[in-house]
């Protein structure tokens, strides 16, 4: 298993859709099993600034097809959106 800055430098691609999904930008761990639990990356929101609407794409294990050299390819024909101004409260489900 890589590292999660190995993973930050992966692309993460929708194979539902062949959507780019953006670059892993944290992970999701349970604490007493060590296993990873999801990806997330940041969503099309806007961008870092102070005062942009930042989402995130929480993508579950389960929907984590291949962990390549590049890229990471998920198949998430269902994916939450959170607000991370609200800890982490979700807003939308597609």
């Amino acid at each position: 298993m890589d590292k999660l800055q190995d993973l930050r430098n992966k692309e993460v691609i929708d194979v539902f859709d062949g959507k780019r999904l953006g670059f892993v930008c944290d992970c999701e761990i349970d604490i007493v099993t060590g296993r990873l639990l999801s990806l997330i990356v940041p969503g099309q929101g806007g961008g870092k600034g102070f005062f942009s609407k930042s989402e995130n794409i929480v993508i579950p294990w389960k929907q984590i097809k291949k962990i390549g050299d590049d890229i990471i390819i998920v198949e998430t024909k269902r994916y939450t959106l959170y607000d991370n101004s609200d800890n982490n409260k979700e807003i939308v489900t597609s």
